[in-house]
């Protein structure tokens, strides 16, 4: 069984596209599957939008992304793991994919990235680059990351020292157990963080955390793109007044 695990918190606006979707490329393989939503203290009709997709729904009070995926796992069922970010949409061609690449003996992997919508010039320039940096080291994006049970047991999961990162952390453990690939497959992310916070704040961001090492992302303080209050994202407001 494929289990599709979708950490959330507070994304009753995108999570039912992102279920959807999971649904429509479930069925079209014709492998058995689920969808669990690991709701992490959510205050908004997260839950509700989750149980009216028939996803299973695990409450949790982490906040923390690792800690939250792990909350996920734990509840599934399936011998396939796939945590899929709530704001992403993954289509039959990266889960059949997926499916081919496990069932031809990978320990895990991940996918390209598109970011949906009008992102910064910066932004449009960069994806490329990094796409083909992670999959050269074969690491893969937060927003797409399968393995096997077996497998994602014997690392211990996600490691929730860590509050962010945790994805390249785990790319690294998985790789230790087997074959890793990044599948040429993109998935489609929200470009809503890159739309809120102007270039030279993530720029600020990202160089506060490379100059702290290691220990930056171990701790939430800092790590505002990920855990700061959430930004209205301006293409969401244009589509909600038309």
């Amino acid at each position: 069984m494929i289990s599709f695990i979708v950490p959330a918190y507070n994304e009753d606006r995108l999570l039912g596209a992102t279920l959807l979707a999971l649904h429509e490329a479930g069925r079209a393989l014709g492998e058995p599957y689920e969808v669990v939503v690991a709701d992490d203290d959510s205050t908004d009709a997260t839950v509700l939008v989750a149980r009216q997709h028939e996803a299973v729904v695990v409450s949790v009070a982490h906040r923390q992304i690792a800690a939250t995926r792990n909350a996920g796992a734990r509840a599934a069922q399936g011998e396939w793991l796939v945590f899929v970010d709530a704001d992403t949409i993954v289509d039959q061609a990266v889960v059949r994919a997926t499916v081919q690449a496990l069932r031809g003996g990978a320990a895990g992997g991940g996918a390209a990235v598109a970011f949906d919508g009008v992102v910064p010039f910066y932004a449009r320039l960069l994806l490329p680059l990094l796409v083909w940096s992670f999959r050269s080291a074969r690491l893969a994006a937060g927003c797409y990351l399968f393995c096997t049970r077996e497998a994602f047991d014997a690392v211990g999961g996600f490691d929730e020292r860590f509050f962010g990162a945790e994805e390249l952390v785990i790319s690294r453990a998985l790789k230790r157990r087997g074959r890793f690939v990044v599948l040429r497959q993109a998935v489609l992310t929200s470009g809503r963080k890159l739309r809120t916070y102007s270039g030279l704040e993530v720029l600020r961001l990202m160089l506060g955390l490379a100059l702290r090492g290691p220990k930056a992302i171990q701790q939430r303080q800092g790590m505002e793109l990920w855990y700061g209050p959430r930004r209205e994202d301006p293409q969401q407001r244009a589509l909600s007044q038309d």
